[in-house]
């Protein structure tokens, strides 16, 4: 989406917020935007890029990554709950 500001285009970032708690199975989901298969057994950063984690007494509280298909962002939050079990 772009917001035109004088001779300025901005282009507005949306981030989808994705639980993985509420993810049935081995953690694979699909990138909401466009559809790609994203696994956490990925290493190869070909599908996904990490862009920031978010570390809180030494235990990963989120995940900032971007599709590199659709360049679009997801922030990977419910690290702290897997960790308890």
């Amino acid at each position: 989406m772009l917001n035109t500001v004088g001779d300025l285009e901005l282009k507005q970032i949306l981030v989808h917020q994705i639980d993985l708690m509420a993810i049935e199975g081995k953690g694979d989901f699909l990138c909401p935007h466009c559809g790609t298969k994203i696994s956490p057994n990925d290493e190869s950063e070909e599908v996904y890029s990490i862009l920031e984690p978010k570390v809180r007494n030494n235990v990963l509280e989120s995940l900032l990554i971007r599709c590199n298909k659709c360049s679009n962002k997801l922030l990977l939050t419910g690290f702290a709950a897997l960790e308890s079990k």
